[in-house]
């Protein structure tokens, strides 16, 4: 029986896998209902300027200039962004997987991501994933943005991995399929369970 090649490195999202999405539809409702905003403006607002915002081109200010502040508010920026950052939250199993994984065969770990910078940087540190994450391919750090290929093939030179040894976890199928179709092992992500089973068939396992 032909033998599997190795998985060195790990490629990871964050919103999903190892947190909650960040600022996906739910926490907008969440905020519309809080603050008492035109959900339907806010969520059109939103959706011309996010792509922008995610790779860095209009800065966190001037996406809540566009999307909120547009308008004279009886609330604050620091408000609504201490509600917004709010909204992340951990998967403790998940995030204890990657790190025991890591451990174990010695994984060179790469979130591949697409988040805007003052989010992504209050996820970092507040989860403190830079102490198993070894590279941070952010689409606002290197403006590019999934389900543009070329964020992975910048994730693979920074990694300096074969794409035979590399073994992707993301919760949109789109973004499996694209990384599948470069060579990449991709597992989409839907709960912990199947994760750790598919894994095991990369010869990924958790126990002991």
């Amino acid at each position: 029986m032909k033998k599997t090649t190795a998985i060195t490195c790990m490629f990871l999202d964050i919103g999903g896998v190892l947190l909650t999405d960040g600022w996906d539809h739910h926490a907008r409702r969440r905020a519309a209902k809080h603050f008492k905003l035109d959900r339907d403006a806010m969520e059109q607002r939103h959706g011309l300027n996010f792509e922008t915002h995610e790779e860095d081109k209009i800065a966190f200010n001037e996406y809540l200039d566009r999307v909120v502040f547009y308008e004279k508010r009886p609330f604050t920026r620091a408000e609504f962004r201490r509600f917004m950052f709010a909204q992340s939250n951990p998967y403790p199993e998940m995030i204890k997987l990657i790190q025991k994984l890591k451990a174990k065969y010695g994984l060179k770990i790469v979130v591949v991501s697409n988040e805007a910078r003052e989010l992504n940087a209050y996820r970092i540190r507040k989860f403190a994933l830079d102490e198993f994450v070894d590279a941070f391919i952010s689409s606002c750090f290197v403006r590019l943005r999934k389900p543009d290929a070329d964020i992975f093939k910048l994730a693979l030179d920074i990694a300096q991995t074969p794409v035979r040894e590399t073994i992707y976890i993301e919760n949109t199928p789109l973004f499996v399929q694209i990384a599948a179709g470069m060579g990449i092992r991709s597992i989409l992500h839907t709960d912990y369970k199947s994760t750790c089973a598919k894994l095991a068939s990369f010869g990924l396992e958790v126990a002991g």
